[in-house]
């Protein structure tokens, strides 16, 4: 599968450079040479329109600027607490509205998919930025070995609940545990829709949702849930960990949208990470920039209402 549009980014603005030419390693990193995977591995550029190129974001800071609050609410504590988290062997449950429920160890995932490389763009909500290039492959490709049924219309991610190694699950107020994420199901389907299992070139760090975590690179950072346990497909649209929490504030959809503020402040803009603090910020794209590919998931509907 190749994803591109009118203009790419470029492979120079990754700064780590070594994903080009050592990007066969994640094969070994994963240890999907045991289990009979190919060993090719394809680029999937699936970039905006704009006209800008973006200043490159670092390995660096990919792996050590992280929200991930089961560990911590300080973006830098998560790759200390998250070292000895166990992520082998790792279990992923797939049910609901299907005609095949599945339970299958992470290597019988592997072994049915096919490992892409898929540079994109990330935004948070709290108004910041990167681009990071992800190795993963398509959630749908997944979803289909489940038979989704007619009535599946919305797809629920769960995270793992592990407080003894996770403090913040036990500490924390702010949200209920474990993390719950959704999508509806022509979102989940769609093409730019992606489950990593790397970053870089390499293995996904723990940090960053190892072993498994969901990518929508169009929608706000905080949908794409880390360390994916369940899948679920149901009928009707699940309860989502931060919209419950503030429903103002996290709208279920979480569409990258500049003309809807969040309450606190503005979206029209965003600070690129890596750029140095006095940098011109960027100005931010209607679905991240990637309106060519998606904005007809959303034809007829108001996203100032459904934010």
């Amino acid at each position: 599968m190749l994803i591109k549009s009118k203009q790419a980014i470029a492979e120079s603005e990754i700064t780590d450079s070594l994903v080009f030419t050592q990007r066969r390693q994640i094969i070994k990193a994963l240890g999907l040479s045991t289990i009979g995977l190919s060993t090719g591995i394809n680029n999937v550029f699936a970039n905006s329109q704009a006209s800008e190129k973006l200043m490159p974001t670092s390995a660096d800071i990919f792996k050590n600027y992280t929200n991930y609050y089961e560990f911590s609410f300080n973006k830098e504590d998560s790759t200390e607490l998250a070292k000895n988290f166990p992520t082998n062997p790792w279990q992923l449950e797939i049910s609901g509205e299907v005609e095949n429920p599945l339970k299958l160890n992470l290597e019988d995932v592997l072994k049915s998919q096919s490992i892409q490389e898929y540079v994109y763009r990330f935004r948070c909500v709290e108004g910041w930025s990167m681009v990071v290039p992800w190795m993963g492959f398509s959630l749908a490709s997944l979803l289909k070995l489940s038979k989704p049924l007619a009535s599946a219309n919305f797809v629920k991610f769960t995270s793992v609940f592990n407080p003894e190694l996770m403090p913040n699950q036990l500490k924390s107020n702010v949200l209920t545990w474990p993390y719950v994420e959704g999508l509806r199901i022509d979102e989940a389907t769609h093409p730019l829709a992606i489950l990593a299992v790397g970053a870089y070139g390499n293995s996904l760090p723990k940090q960053n949702g190892a072993p498994l975590r969901l990518v929508v690179p169009w929608k706000y950072g905080f949908k794409s849930i880390k360390a994916i346990v369940k899948i679920e497909l149901l009928k009707r649209a699940p309860v989502t960990s931060w919209n419950v929490a503030a429903p103002n504030e996290y709208g279920f959809y979480a569409n990258v949208n500049p003309s809807v503020p969040h309450p606190r402040w503005s979206q029209h803009s965003e600070r690129q990470l890596g750029t140095g603090f006095f940098s011109a910020r960027r100005e931010t794209e209607l679905f991240n920039g990637y309106g060519e590919q998606v904005a007809s998931l959303y034809k007829d509907m108001d996203l100032r209402h459904f934010f």
